[in-house]
């Protein structure tokens, strides 16, 4: 492809591309690990990578290998038949997990979407459709997946799908209340992303599966954001030492390459019949392939743990920042899924870092989010929070 400076890329993007993304005026056209370049040739230290789908970094050298192996040999064929990369990966996952069955897709919003349909179709005969998601919550795009979505924002001048109620995150009680004879399933981000990285408790998490289990409801763990080993276990639920029912992928599955993921119980997954649901590009052999060196590497490299000693590394400095700034609320979160909560808005923090080179993220208006892979190496990683450390400073020095 054609060099273009960042002046011709932006007339391309004003001409043709529909402005429905909010863009910073930057372009980037190379990564390597845990570094991003942009088409003016400067560096970044990137702690957001590819907004959480790059858990390995960018371009890490297995996954492209594998991508080069299968894109020489077979990138694309429908699932009328047997896709032996498909088999693989499915076989992967449940084994990671808890031992379900896959039905592979193209992204997060596409996995909550056939879980949500699988759990209305499960409970069908049953006249159960209702599903009860989390305020602050955040599963999607599309029409069932915003549906699901606990954030009104999202709704507004959106035809809404019939079933779905919101209750408070962590609150057992208002679930309860929520449920009735109707009620197929409850869904919940173990550790919620967009919302602001809020962590489900224990209680929480093991008293609604107490609850679902009483009453017959299937309980969905939403974790496109928390899994493939991104808070210290393959899968954030594993924390808390109870299985759902179903789950959803995407994001760092393939490494940055659109795959997603809806894995349920036996039982369950029985219910999705031919006909039932499908994905024209789901499953195909070159995003299959991304996604089992994706396992491969986090397994030889033995990422999960070292993920665990680099979240330690970061919630120290996190940490500090906390007792150090008085606008700082407070560090949470959990592996390398990390965010500070602000008493004001933070933009002018991300805006900061982003001018010096750093990217991150900020949500909720007030949470300044980081998810760097879960390789980064120390150096890389600590010039980030170097840069985050000064924005905070001039942030409270009112000078931002």
């Amino acid at each position: 492809m054609q060099q273009l400076g960042f002046d011709e890329i932006k007339g391309l993007f004003d001409s043709y591309v529909i402005g429905n993304y909010g863009r910073m005026p930057v372009a980037f056209v190379r990564g390597e690990g845990s570094y991003i370049w942009d088409s003016e040739g400067n560096r970044y230290v990137d702690l957001m990578p590819g907004w959480g789908t790059s858990l390995l970094g960018h371009c890490h050298p297995k996954v492209v290998t594998a991508l080069q192996r299968q894109a020489s040999m077979l990138i694309h064929v429908d699932n009328t038949f047997y896709i032996p990369p498909q088999g693989l990966l499915a076989r992967k996952i449940s084994e990671r997990s808890f031992g379900g069955k896959c039905f592979l897709c193209n992204s997060g919003a596409e996995a909550v979407e056939a879980a949500l349909k699988l759990a209305r179709i499960h409970k069908e005969v049953e006249g159960r459709y209702k599903v009860i998601t989390m305020r602050s919550s955040f599963h999607g795009r599309t029409m069932g997946a915003i549906s699901a979505t606990g954030q009104d924002a999202y709704h507004r001048g959106v035809p809404h799908v019939p079933g779905f109620s919101y209750v408070p995150f962590n609150d057992l009680e208002a679930v309860k209340q929520a449920a009735d004879d109707e009620t197929c399933a409850v869904m919940l981000e173990p550790v919620q992303g967009e919302g602001g990285i809020n962590l489900a408790t224990e209680e929480f998490v093991t008293g609604l599966r107490s609850f679902c289990d009483e009453n017959g409801i299937l309980l969905i763990a939403d974790e496109v954001q928390t899994g493939m080993g991104r808070t210290g276990h393959w899968f954030a639920y594993q924390h808390y030492g109870v299985e759902p029912d179903m789950m959803t992928l995407a994001k760092a599955l393939g490494s940055g390459v659109a795959i997603g993921a809806m894995v349920a119980k036996a039982e369950v997954a029985e219910s999705l019949v031919p006909g039932t649901h499908a994905s024209t590009f789901g499953g195909n052999p070159l995003a299959c392939s991304a996604a089992l060196a994706t396992f491969q590497v986090i397994e030889q490299e033995d990422l999960i743990e070292v993920c665990r000693r680099t979240s330690e590394h970061i919630f120290g400095r996190l940490n500090q920042m906390v007792k150090k700034y008085s606008i700082v609320k407070e560090a949470r979160g959990r592996g390398v899924m990390c965010g500070i909560e602000l008493n004001r808005p933070g933009a002018p923090v991300f805006q900061y870092c982003l001018d010096n080179r750093v990217r991150l993220n900020c949500t909720h208006e007030t949470v300044v989010r980081i998810l760097p892979a879960m390789n980064v190496p120390r150096q890389a990683l600590d010039e980030g929070l170097d840069v985050l450390d000064e924005a905070l400073a001039k942030a409270q020095a009112g000078e931002i």
